[in-house]
């Protein structure tokens, strides 16, 4: 994978400011082999850019970049991120029994498809423990007994922390994450919903589309925020079914599309494609 520095600029739209990101870059001898921008539409526009600029040759070193670049980014009001390639993301999976998009996630990690370390995997069920540890990976089962789930939180947070996690991935986790657990985590958590978002929220979409008689089923990727199924959204994809498909064959369709769109949504997130814009989302994929 890539070494390459990635900054994202996110910052009220005004003049020059492409031009003070790009000759700082230049400045420091740095050469920028992707650059992508948008302005969102009016009243209140924000400029949203990604830089990617070549490490070799680049005059700040890792621990250099902020103290630097901090001084224009004041000027222009900027909320900028910086990432460098050669520090992989650490990745947590939470799961309860499906297994296909942990499992499709797991055999994108060991093709090299994704950029990034995955330390461990927590589940509320010991049904995966054996396909995890297969992959040198700690499994850890953390039951939601009945009035502890804030206890199970905590046990989860805490993982999380002592694994230095950066981003959580929800690979069909069973389990509505309280706001409390969220603000203790800290860091972006994507889930995997198994409907085209805003239909059919919640529990049981398939079921949902079926009693409906929808002639398109979806999933989405989004990140997860307080409200439910209502963060804002990566990706998403959709398969075409008739009156013959039957509430298992959509559950079957479904999880296809469920582990492409996950898998992607990750991707674009570790490869910093992706800036938030309130409740919608810039993706520069």
């Amino acid at each position: 994978m890539t070494s390459n520095i990635r900054l994202l600029i996110d910052c009220p739209d005004h003049r020059g400011v492409v031009a003070a990101a790009s000759n700082f870059i230049a400045l420091h001898n740095g050469n920028i082999v992707d650059a992508d921008q948008h302005v969102s539409d009016p009243p209140g526009s924000r400029f949203f850019m990604r830089m990617e600029i070549e490490r070799a040759g680049f005059g700040l070193g890792p621990d250099e970049f902020d103290a630097a670049f901090a001084p224009l980014a004041r000027q222009h009001g900027m909320a900028w991120e910086v990432h460098h390639g050669d520090r992989p993301r650490r990745v947590a999976i939470l799961v309860s029994k499906y297994a296909h998009c942990l499992l499709d996630l797991l055999w994108r990690w060991e093709s090299g498809e994704l950029d990034t370390e995955i330390p461990l995997v927590i589940s509320n069920h010991p049904d995966l423990a054996g396909k995890v540890q297969a992959h040198g990976i700690a499994y850890h089962h953390l039951p939601v007994a009945k009035g502890a789930k804030a206890e199970q939180e905590a046990q989860v947070v805490e993982l999380l922390r002592q694994h230095a996690v950066d981003v959580v991935v929800l690979a069909r986790y069973m389990q509505i994450l309280s706001a409390e657990m969220l603000d203790a985590i800290g860091r972006p958590v994507i889930n995997i919903h198994h409907s085209f978002l805003p239909a059919f929220v919640g529990a049981s979409p398939y079921h949902q589309a079926y009693s409906r008689g929808v002639k398109i089923i979806g999933a989405t990727a989004h990140y997860v925020t307080a409200e439910l199924d209502a963060g804002p959204i990566i990706h998403q994809d959709v398969a075409r079914i008739s009156h013959r498909d039957g509430i298992e064959d959509m559950i079957r369709i479904g999880r296809e599309v469920e582990r492409r769109v996950l898998a992607q949504a990750v991707r674009w997130h570790l490869e910093d494609r992706v800036l938030e814009d309130g409740v919608r989302t810039v993706v520069f994929s």
